[in-house]
């Protein structure tokens, strides 16, 4: 999907072009390589650095995966040129939808993390604000985020206590009014959670979210739907007495509590003229947590606590290995975050298949980044070997048999099975003569201008 529609604006802009090499299409084997550059420059913190000191190893300070896989105008023409949907019928889609430029892609991605993922039995609702100050239809001003300007973004998280790691479940953006069309939704808290929640109903699961999404008709809602929820309240809700909510002449570290059918209100007083309210329908008594110790937490607000850790986490997961660079595009916001969000799930799905191993994030992304890399660099490596064929073909049978050939850039056993692959290519009339364990080779002297590597056999 990507590579298609990368392919189709790199037709448009062709004949802005004198040279048909510098606009050639691209391949699913260079997007992935492309993202898997990606992982790793943000791997080493450097995906905000200017590419040409990733690239430049003049001064050993270049990064050898990226070099190899493709040159740096190559990376900045694909940056360019990523898209994500078929532009001949974007402006059609427009018309109905805010979010067409990446809609399809951003729906693959939701599909994905649904089905290789089964979410424990508490779930976190809450914003995400994607830093951005380009023009973009649905940018949304919030003061109290650290970025303020961007693409808003509600999340919908597993909370896994025990290992204080959140997988993100689903996903969706906050795109304002939409025009008339299928993809006109209600904007309202109690609709928007209802929409995140939909892929696990029925299933018996608690939901936590903030004062933001927090009511009592969506508890009720939720009940129907069999999942109970967890969450502050804000203080102006009309459904909460008054004994409730802040006063002067309250006790401090005292809690007060409402019941009603299958919801239960806690008002707790931390400090004079403070006081947090909160409602359950998965708790049905008073109970008072005993390891909150002298602070005497109801048990509601400990879980609430418990449940919610997640919520920064991720935020935190991924400002620390962020693969997102500068640009003025906020589908690439929103592609960039994706990728951030599939790096932390996919890190979340090897540790719960193999419990007992420790695997640090930083390694796991190192790793899958370079299994997208490695393919584009031995194809790029095999294309260097082939162009060392004019050098080499008038070689005798004894000659390949006492040599291979080897570019100078990869010395390692797989790079050389390919270049004795493309030797017995060679001399196919003699491949019976020709040396194929590769292993038993020891490379003694190296003779540049032919790019051959003088071996001799073990004897």
């Amino acid at each position: 999907m990507i590579t298609s529609s990368t392919n189709r604006y790199i037709e448009k802009i062709k004949n802005k072009f004198q040279r048909d090499r510098d606009v050639r299409l691209t391949d699913e084997r260079e997007i992935s390589a492309f993202i898997g550059i990606l992982f790793l420059i943000g791997t080493l913190r450097s995906s905000r650095k200017n590419a040409h000191k990733i690239w430049n190893n003049s001064k050993g300070s270049g990064i050898e995966a990226c070099y190899l896989a493709m040159s740096e105008k190559r990376f900045r023409f694909i940056l360019r040129c990523l898209r994500f949907d078929d532009i001949t019928t974007r402006n059609e889609r427009r018309e109905i939808d805010k979010f067409a430029p990446i809609r399809e892609v951003f729906e693959t991605f939701l599909a994905t993390f649904q089905r290789n993922f089964i979410s424990s039995e508490f779930l976190t609702i809450d914003e995400q604000l994607l830093a951005f100050r380009g023009r973009c239809p649905f940018r949304q001003y919030m003061p109290r985020k650290p970025a303020r300007y961007g693409v808003k973004m509600f999340r919908c998280k597993d909370a896994l206590v025990d290992a204080k790691t959140s997988y993100t479940f689903n996903l969706e953006p906050y795109l304002g009014a939409q025009p008339e069309g299928p993809y006109k939704l209600s904007n309202s808290p109690n609709d928007l959670v209802l929409r995140l929640v939909q892929p696990v109903e029925g299933t018996n699961r608690n939901i936590t979210g903030d004062n933001w999404f927090t009511s009592v008709p969506l508890a009720i809602k939720l009940l129907e739907k069999k999942l109970t929820y967890v969450g502050t309240m804000r203080k102006n809700k009309r459904e909460i007495p008054t004994e409730f909510l802040p006063t002067k002449n309250r006790e401090e570290k005292t809690s007060i509590f409402g019941f009603r059918e299958d919801l239960t209100m806690a008002s707790y007083c931390p400090k004079k003229n403070k006081a947090v309210i909160v409602i359950s329908s998965m708790h049905h008594d008073s109970s008072i947590d005993p390891e909150s110790g002298e602070n005497r937490l109801p048990e509601i607000i400990t879980c609430y606590n418990q449940t919610k850790v997640g919520v920064d986490l991720v935020d935190q997961m991924s400002d620390n290995y962020n693969v997102a660079r500068t640009t003025n595009r906020w589908p690439m916001v929103v592609f960039y975050d994706l990728l951030n969000i599939s790096g932390i799930n996919a890190c979340c799905v090897y540790k719960a298949n193999h419990p007992n191993e420790k695997v640090l994030r930083s390694d796991f992304i190192e790793k899958f980044a370079w299994e997208l890399i490695k393919p584009q660099i031995d194809t790029g490596q095999l294309f260097l070997l082939y162009q060392e064929k004019s050098a080499v073909e008038h070689a005798t049978c004894w000659d390949w048999k006492r040599y291979y050939l080897l570019h100078h850039h990869l010395i390692c056993q797989e790079v050389a099975y390919v270049a004795a692959t493309f030797a017995r290519e060679v001399v196919t009339n003699q491949q019976e003569t020709f040396a194929t364990n590769v292993a038993d080779m020891h490379a003694r002297n190296i003779w540049w201008k032919c790019v051959r590597l003088v071996c001799q056999c073990k004897k």
